[in-house]
């Protein structure tokens, strides 16, 4: 018996799954209705939910290296680099928002091509716009297409290859089977000048279709060389590496090229770690179209390519997920795996349904429950997902660096570290040409060999000692000059420096003479000769920043949590630096007097905040305790500094339950309450 299958208004045959039918061609040939219908409504909510400024993460980096033409951090992503910097010709908005935008059309074209998998492997329209729809609007998917990264082409050439790997399979003619073979190996190259994580798919599909190939006896020489051919003009964009490293006109990029060994370690991302993520640190429907399926050893191999890439990615994520930033770095690597799973659940809900139709009949009933179904759960999707995945009115990554280059004085060097500030302040500075006057140096990046020799001309108000930092003092190549960071400062000591956020640990060298005082989210290194004078530094850094984000709004996984964080951390800098200059054995008692009343104070100020970290409950009490210990010269009511003490600590333990030192807090609790009751009975 042939089943007949009506959804969205289309019949045609059913042949799939179960049922040991099998769909006319016809009824499998490409349907553009439905897949441009999916193309428009995705691209509309997509372009609708774009990041209109710069966002956290790589992107500001990958945004970089595209407006200034040059590599991106390993592999160094071509592809994506030149489709950007061709993007950043369209007038919309900021270069980023122009990037964001490729991003968001390359998402929306990967829903037309999950349809068509889904489609020619079930039979049915609501199969494949369940594929398409569960995808593009779960929660990464979207994330990860309205903003500049890397994830939405690798997911647009996924689909691209599971479709003509679809199509392959379902081909009729050695011909078809020879055209579409070529157009896979092109693909496969292609794919791979962007996203490495593709080759764990390719590892499969490449020998399946070579055996496909070879079991009909057209795997001759002649055929092997073609695909060689088109693979390697797939990979060519790669020849954009050593061009833009040999030109040198990149104000930002990384690595060196130029040579054989300097191609490799960037393409196999050896200064990462090649299988490393960072540097170190069912139901019976679908058993059915497996097993009935004409195209079973299609599922078979989608099944058997997600289960290794889960497996592999289980095995290799090197990253603490315990740190909740780190969840949101580690989990945008699922979503390869994700495609083929909802191809797979597009094929479930139509084998599904063919099954309930032959069990129990009532067809009508069945293609009316399919099409609901199918509808029903993508608009779940898009309820439950939309506000997260607005990203319309984002712009606090653009705010934190605009705030952080706004406070520099005039000329200044920036010593910067990590993603945040780094890759956010580069694209500030070197895209939209933010503070021209200031130079942008990276902590990591002047410990590799290539830095310096290759950007130290574009840094041309730094005058660095050599050319590598060895923070550990340890000997560095042969021919290579290498210096500490005592020595860079005493070079530059012309100069305002600043370090946001951090010195690398592995250098203490510059405490011999230098001190670094707090400077917001920054800190200034400043000679240890230099007189501190605790008023106008107060003055100085009070009003630094202009930032209204309330405390804790943001996901904690997100990019936005930390700029957010750190913006308020900064609040509190300058009276913990004011405190520790209190607890210093030699300081005088006159000294200590002044700075932990400007301390208490300044934490006076900070607390009466509605909501702001926990930790500060507990930096107030310890200087109200503080305070009691000289309250004959501070001049402050001691009942008043008791129930201070007591009200923010016990905030604390409440708030921060984990704290290794509860029990102790609770004990001094305790203590004072007795001496608050001895005070009121004198």
């Amino acid at each position: 018996m042939l089943y007949t299958r009506k959804c969205s208004g289309a019949v045609f045959p059913m042949g799939f799954p179960g049922n040991g039918g099998s769909a006319e061609p016809s009824a499998r040939a490409w349907a553009p209705a439905p897949a441009a219908l999916l193309l428009t409504v995705v691209s509309a909510v997509y372009l609708h939910t774009t990041q209109r400024s710069v966002p956290g993460g790589d992107s500001g980096e990958l945004v970089t290296a595209a407006c200034e033409l040059g590599v991106a951090h390993p592999p160094g992503y071509p592809l994506f680099t030149l489709l950007a910097r061709l993007a950043m010709t369209l007038p919309l908005g900021s270069p980023a928002f122009r990037v964001n935008v490729l991003n968001a059309m390359l998402g929306a074209a990967t829903a037309p091509l999950l349809f068509d998998t889904a489609f020619r492997l079930s039979g049915s329209y609501c199969g494949g716009i369940l594929a398409a729809g569960l995808f593009a609007f779960s929660r990464l998917a979207w994330q990860w297409s309205v903003t500049a990264e890397v994830f939405a082409l690798n997911n647009f050439f996924v689909g691209l290859l599971m479709v003509l790997t679809v199509r392959f399979s379902a081909a009729p003619t050695a011909r078809e089977r020879s055209k579409l073979s070529l157009q896979g190996a092109f693909c496969c190259g292609l794919s791979l000048c962007n996203q490495h994580t593709v080759v764990l798919y390719l590892m499969y599909i490449v020998p399946w279709v070579l055996f496909r190939l070879h079991r009909e006896k057209e795997l001759s020489v002649r055929a092997v060389l073609w695909l060689g051919l088109c693979f390697g003009a797939g990979v060519l964009p790669y020849l954009y590496l050593p061009i833009s490293s040999y030109l040198n006109r990149a104000r930002w990029s990384w690595g060196d090229q130029t040579s054989l060994r300097g191609f490799i370690t960037h393409l196999l991302r050896e200064e990462y770690g090649t299988f490393n993520l960072a540097k170190s640190e069912s139901g019976s429907g679908l058993l059915q179209v497996w097993r009935s399926s004409p195209q079973c050893s299609v599922v078979w191999l989608f099944t058997v390519m997600l289960c290794s890439y889960s497996l592999f990615f289980s095995w290799r994520a090197n990253l603490d997920i315990s740190k909740p930033l780190f969840v949101g770095v580690v989990e945008r690597f699922w979503l390869q795996s994700n495609l083929v799973v909802c191809v797979l659940s597009g094929c479930g809900l139509a084998s599904l349904c063919s099954m309930l139709q032959r069990i129990m009949g009532n067809n009508a009933l069945w293609h009316w429950a399919e099409r609901l179904s199918a509808f029903l759960l993508i608009a779940f999707q898009i309820h439950l997902n939309y506000r997260i995945c607005d990203q319309s009115s984002n712009d606090v990554v653009d705010k934190f660096a605009r705030n952080l280059l706004g406070s520099m004085p005039p000329n200044a060097m920036i010593l910067v570290r990590g993603d945040l500030p780094g890759n956010s302040l580069r694209y500030l500075h070197y895209c939209e040409g933010r503070r021209p006057d200031l130079s942008l140096v990276d902590q990591e990046m002047m410990t590799y060999d290539w830095y310096l020799p290759k950007l130290a001309k574009h840094l041309p108000r730094v005058r660095f000692p050599g050319n590598r930092w060895k923070p550990d003092n340890g000997e560095g190549h042969a021919g290579t000059v290498t210096f500490n960071l005592h020595w860079l400062l005493r070079e530059n000591r012309d100069k305002e420096i600043f370090v946001c956020i951090g010195l690398h640990e592995g250098d203490p060298s510059w405490k011999h003479s230098y001190s670094l005082w707090p400077w917001g989210v920054c800190e200034k290194l400043v000679p240890s000769n230099n007189l501190f004078s605790p008023e106008s530094w107060i003055q100085l850094t009070r009003n630094m920043y202009n930032w209204t984000e309330e405390y804790g709004r943001f996901d904690q996984v997100s990019w936005e949590a930390v700029a957010n964080e750190e913006m308020w951390q900064a609040r509190m800098k300058t009276p913990f630096f004011l405190f520790e200059l209190a607890e210093r054995p030699a300081q005088a008692e006159s000294i200590k007097v002044q700075l932990y009343t400007s301390v208490y104070q300044l934490y006076q100020e900070l607390v009466t905040t509605k909501k702001h970290p926990v930790n500060w409950h507990k930096n107030y009490a310890i200087v109200c305790e503080r305070m009691l210990r000289l309250q004959a010269s501070t001049g402050v009511d001691p009942e008043l500094l008791l129930s201070e003490t007591i009200k923010h600590f016990s905030l604390y333990v409440t708030k921060a339950p984990d704290d290794p030192q509860r029990s102790a807090i609770i004990q001094i609790i305790r203590h004072l309450k007795g001496e608050r009751e001895r005070v009121r009975a004198k």
